[in-house]
């Protein structure tokens, strides 16, 4: 039996940064392991087709070891305006290297420094730092001596957010969605009924009246499905304003997935949007594009859309994902894959989590259609923040 030969097309994963208010400013890539040419990969992705549109306006952070392999004619692939190079520190310790990186911040490139460099970081140009802050944080006047925005990464809770963004930093990278602070994610036990009533109304496809009932009992949601629906998003004539004219005009199966993804939209105690809307909405429109990409058929693709949305309603709710489930008509599809990530569904989710090569070989999903659903869910991630 023949050994599968790996893709040509590059693996890369897409991370969220988000700025003080949880908005996401810019997307930072991380190539999978075995990567060999770094800047191929890079100028072959965002020359993709329309890649840069789907991503816009968020910037790109793109790794760089060695600016010296930028050429003349790699340039016109990197806008300035939307690419951040980032540079180990490390490699600013070489004068060439700092000449190089020099000569691109005259050109317009913004250079972000990955680690302390000291004057190294100046005199190449830089305007940012990026840091490492799982373990400890950067010393103070390191971050003083660069404009910035400056990026912290690896931020696992909400809580060393906070410290971040007391130390200096103003752009964050992490898993601190997913671990909100203790008493954030609970909130009070009548919301949290009647999130899941609502959930188990949409699961049993409930009669709009009953869903127009429990809507005006919640102020939040009800706000933000009359928003969006005289959004621009929809580009109506008339302005609507009432629950019933919304459900009309979005339509039964609209309906559900702009209610499933309005659950997450709640503000946060200090104003900031609730960072769990944009990952729930980009693992959900992945999970279909990845099924339609597999032959699933229109039944399929909701099934796949319900369980990337419903994957982060554990954080959510600050409930078990078992207690959820069983509160809800879920197909048992749904609910192996939310609970176990095991078949057909729960091993797309695992791909949407952590795109693995030997995992999207026996899924039969190539690189180049990866890339796709991820261009497609980030495009339309960030269309829902902007709606909601």
């Amino acid at each position: 039996m023949s050994v599968p030969q790996p893709s040509p097309f590059p693996l890369v994963r897409l991370h969220a940064v988000s700025n003080a208010h949880n908005e996401w400013v810019a997307l930072a890539f991380e190539w999978s392991p075995g990567t060999d040419n770094v800047l191929q990969a890079t100028l072959t992705l965002l020359n993709y087709p329309d890649a840069l549109s789907a991503l816009a306006p968020l910037d790109c952070i793109v790794p760089l070891p060695d600016p010296r392999v930028l050429e003349a004619n790699h340039l016109a692939s990197l806008p300035p305006h939307r690419v951040i190079l980032r540079v180990p520190a490390v490699a600013l310790l070489d004068e060439a290297m700092q000449k190089k990186c020099g000569a691109l911040a005259e050109a317009g490139y913004r250079i972000m420094v990955d680690g302390v460099a000291g004057p190294a970081a100046t005199k190449a140009g830089a305007r940012a730092l990026l840091f490492n802050c799982a373990a400890e944080l950067p010393p103070a006047l390191s971050l003083v001596a660069q404009p910035g925005p400056h990026l912290a990464s690896h931020v696992d809770s909400q809580a060393r957010q906070a410290e971040c963004r007391a130390a200096g930093f103003s752009w964050f990278m992490g898993e601190f969605a997913r671990h909100p602070a203790e008493d954030a994610a609970s909130g009070d036990g009548t919301s949290r009924k009647r999130l899941l009533a609502l959930l188990g109304m949409l699961a049993r496809d409930a009669d709009s009246r009953e869903l127009e009932q429990l809507l005006k009992q919640d102020p939040a949601l009800s706000y933000h499905l009359l928003k969006l629906v005289n959004s621009a998003a929809f580009a109506l004539s008339t302005p609507i304003h009432s629950f019933g004219q919304a459900i009309n005009v979005l339509g039964r199966r609209q309906l559900q997935r702009w209610l499933q993804l309005l659950l997450y939209a709640r503000q946060q105690d200090e104003g900031g949007v609730n960072p769990l809307l944009p990952l729930a909405a980009v693992r959900a429109s992945q999970m279909e594009t990845l099924s339609k990409a597999r032959g699933g058929d229109r039944d399929q693709q909701d099934m796949a859309f319900v369980a990337g949305v419903f994957s982060l309603l554990d954080v959510l709710l600050g409930m078990p994902m078992a207690d959820i489930v069983s509160a809800l008509s879920l197909d048992l599809d749904v609910v192996r894959a939310l609970l176990e990530r095991t078949g057909p569904l729960g091993e797309l989710l695992t791909l949407v989590e952590q795109a693995d090569p030997a995992a999207l070989d026996a899924a039969g999903i190539d690189h180049e259609t990866y890339w796709q659903g991820q261009l497609h869910a980030y495009h339309w991630a960030i269309q829902v923040s902007r709606n909601l």
